[in-house]
C-alpha cells in the first residue's frame, strides 16, 4: 500500500486565508512539505510527531534560477513519503496551479501511481486585487483578465509570451515580475500599449507589511525603484488599476495593530492587523509541574491566570495518565472569559469568573471568600509577575506556583511602518516590553490602548505612553 498526497493551497500569506479543507487536511497529515512562503503559524496546526520540511532546506530559494535540481528534489521527496504510506501534504503558496511548478508534480506522482488529490487555494492575483479595492474584471472598463508571468524558466529556448497579443488584453495580471518590470513596460509600451495605462504594484499582499504603489505604464518602474518594492508582488496593468483610489477599503479604514495572541474579533470598528508579540512553548523539562499535577488533589483550589495555564495543565494531566476527574472537590478560578471557555474545552466549569478581567478583578472577587488557610495552584508562565501570588498569600491562602509553559519573543518580527497605524493594542506586559526591545518607539500620531491595568503600567514604565 502506497501513501496519499494532498497537494494544498496555502493561500497568499496571511494564514487565515487557507481553506477550510486545507487546515482539516493539514491537521491530520503525517508529512509537511511547504514553502518558504508559507505563513509558519500554519504549522501549528499539525499534529504532534508531524514530519515538517521546508522546501528552502532542499535546495535554491524560490526567486533563484537553477530551480530544475530543487523541484526535482522535492518530487523524489514526495514520492519517497507517499511510498512509506506516509499521509503527505504538499503545502504550496496561493493556489497550486497558478505558477507553482505545479504540473511538474502532477506528472511524478502520475507516472510513479501515487494517490493524489489537489486542494485548491487563494492565488495572489485575487488577494491583492481584493485588498487593494481593485476588480480584476469591470463592466466598463475591461471584459477580460489574463495572468501572465514575469519570470519564465531561463533554460527555454524561445518565450511562451505573445507580447503583442498581450498588450491588447483588458486587464493583465503579473507573477513574479518586479525583477524584470523594465524589460516588461519596454514590450507593453512596443506593441502599443499606451503609456498613461494605470498601473498598480501590490507587495506582500495579505500580509501586515502589504504596501500599493500605483502609477502610470511609463513610470512605474522608475518609481517602484525609488521605493524599493521588491518579490513576492503582484503588478495589475490595466484600466481597472485607477479605480484603487477610489475603492481601496484597507488604505481608507481606521488601522489597529493588535499586539496579542487572541484569534482575531470580526466586525469591529476598523481594520485589525494581528502581530502576536509573544509566542508560547512548552517547558524542556516538566518534572516539577507533573508532580503538582499528581498530586493537584492536596489543593482547595487551581486558578488559571491565562488560557494558556488551563492548556498546558491538561496536556500534562493526560501525558501522566489522568483526566478532568481527578479535579474533583477541586474548586476552580479563571481570571476572564477566554480562560473560562478554554476550561469548558475540557468538560470544566469554572466555579469562580471576575467581573473585571484582569488580576486586580480576581483578587477583588476572592476577598469576598474565606480563603484563609486555603491551598492555591497557580500554573503561570515562566516570565509572569507574582503579584497574584502575594495577593492571595494577604488573603490567607497557602499559595504554590509553577510554571506551566514558555512566553518568549517572536523571531522574524516584520520590519513595520509604525506611522500608518492609527492605534496599537497591548494585552499583556510582555507584549509591552518585546515591542520595545524590537521598535523602541511609537510615533506621536499613534493612539496607544492597554488591555488591563498591569499592562497599562508597564507601557508607562517603557515610556510607550504618557
Amino acid at each position: 500500500m502506497k501513501g496519499k498526497v494532498y497537494l494544498v493551497g496555502a493561500g497568499p500569506g496571511k494564514p487565515d486565508l487557507i481553506t477550510v479543507r486545507g487546515l482539516n487536511i493539514l491537521k491530520e497529515s503525517d508529512v509537511v512539505i511547504y514553502d518558504y512562503l508559507v505563513d509558519k503559524s500554519l504549522l501549528g496546526y499539525t499534529k504532534d510527531g508531524a514530519e515538517l520540511i521546508c522546501c528552502d532546506e532542499l535546495g535554491k530559494k524560490r526567486y533563484a534560477n537553477g530551480f530544475l535540481v530543487h523541484q526535482n528534489k522535492i518530487n523524489n521527496l514526495l514520492i519517497r513519503k507517499a511510498k512509506e504510506e506516509k499521509k503527505v501534504a504538499r503545502l504550496k503558496n496561493g493556489d497550486p496551479s497558478i505558477f507553482s511548478r505545479y504540473s511538474q508534480e502532477l506528472e511524478v506522482l502520475t507516472k510513479n501511481k501515487i494517490e493524489f488529490e489537489v486542494v485548491p487555494g487563494v492565488t495572489a492575483a485575487v488577494a491583492a486585487a481584493g485588498l487593494s479595492g481593485i476588480p480584476l474584471t469591470d463592466r466598463k472598463l475591461a471584459s477580460s483578465c489574463v495572468f501572465v508571468t514575469g519570470h519564465e524558466d531561463p533554460t527555454k529556448k524561445e518565450s511562451l509570451l505573445d507580447w503583442d497579443s498581450l498588450a491588447k488584453i483588458g486587464t493583465l495580471v503579473l507573477y513574479m515580475a518586479i525583477e524584470n518590470l523594465d524589460e516588461i513596460v519596454s514590450k507593453l509600451l512596443k506593441y502599443g500599449r499606451d503609456e498613461n495605462t494605470p498601473v498598480a504594484i501590490i507587495q506582500d499582499a495579505s500580509l501586515i507589511t502589504q504596501r500599493i504603489l500605483t502609477s502610470t505604464l511609463k513610470n512605474i518602474a522608475k518609481k517602484a525603484k525609488e521605493q524599493g518594492l521588491k518579490p513576492p508582488a503582484i503588478v495589475i496593468v490595466g484600466k481597472i488599476a485607477k479605480l484603487e483610489k477610489e475603492f481601496n477599503w484597507l488604505r481608507k479604514g481606521k488601522w489597529v495593530l493588535f499586539t496579542g495572541l487572541s484569534q482575531e474579533r470580526f466586525f469591529n470598528k476598523g481594520v485589525y492587523f494581528h502581530l502576536p508579540l509573544i509566542k508560547i512553548e512548552p517547558l524542556y523539562n516538566y518534572r516539577e509541574f507533573d508532580n503538582y499535577v499528581e498530586n493537584i488533589r492536596n489543593f482547595d483550589w487551581i486558578v488559571f491566570a491565562s488560557r494558556y495555564g488551563v492548556e498546558y495543565f491538561f496536556k500534562r494531566l493526560k501525558a501522566i495518565g489522568y483526566d478532568s476527574r481527578l479535579l474533583s472537590n477541586i474548586k476552580i478560578g479563571a481570571i476572564g472569559n477566554s480562560t473560562k471557555n478554554r476550561l469548558l474545552d475540557f468538560g470544566i466549569i469554572a466555579d469562580l469568573v471576575p467581573k473585571k478581567e484582569s488580576a486586580e478583578g480576581l483578587v477583588t472577587e476572592f476577598k469576598n471568600l474565606d480563603i484563609e488557610g486555603k491551598r492555591i495552584f497557580l500554573p503561570r508562565s515562566d516570565i509572569s509577575d507574582k503579584g497574584l501570588e502575594k495577593a492571595f498569600k494577604k488573603l490567607g491562602a497557602r499559595v504554590t506556583t509553577s510554571f506551566a509553559y514558555k512566553n518568549v519573543m517572536p523571531e522574524d518580527l516584520p520590519d513595520l511602518e509604525l506611522n500608518t497605524f492609527n492605534e496599537i493594542m497591548f494585552t499583556s506586559p510582555s507584549a509591552v516590553r518585546n515591542f520595545k526591545r524590537r521598535y523602541k518607539k511609537i510615533p506621536q500620531s499613534v493612539k496607544v490602548r492597554c488591555i488591563g491595568d498591569v499592562t497599562l503600567k508597564e507601557a508607562k514604565k517603557w515610556h510607550l505612553i504618557d
